[in-house]
């Protein structure tokens, strides 16, 4: 990891890939990824760990399979949205979003468990950021 400062614009900037996160840093054994997303993720579900999203353009929903029933948060720019372990959800962005996550090095972005994965999400741990 780099132990210069990381301008996250640059760092969006370095890639075009959609569904496809970046490691931009660790914190202690979590990692601080970036994505650009448009369009449908796969639901999917994180069996021990908690999934932190913080929506830096545009906008997120994710869609909830929780025990009351299913449900959708919408993230605009600026917002914050800790999907709970366990808990089956859909990330989606209609027009587009670059997120931030921060999860536990080694999580699959495709979670534990999950629907088949489409063509265009990119099941991974996360990439090394290419600055």
């Amino acid at each position: 990891m780099s132990s210069e400062p990381i301008s996250l614009g640059r760092a969006l900037a370095s890639f075009d890939a959609l569904w496809s996160p970046r490691i931009v840093t660790r914190v202690n054994d979590y990692d601080v990824r970036i994505a650009k997303v448009e369009g449908e993720h796969v639901w999917h579900a994180h069996d021990d760990t908690d999934e932190f999203f913080l929506v830096l353009d545009g906008a997120l929903h994710i869609s909830l399979r929780e025990p009351a029933g299913e449900r959708t948060v919408q993230l605009p720019k600026g917002s914050v949205f800790t999907v709970p372990r366990g808990t089956p959800h859909r990330p989606f962005a209609p027009s587009g979003a670059h997120i931030l996550m921060f999860e536990p090095t080694g999580t699959p972005s495709v979670g534990d468990r999950h629907d088949e994965v489409p063509d265009h999400v990119d099941a991974t741990t996360g990439h090394a950021l290419g600055l």
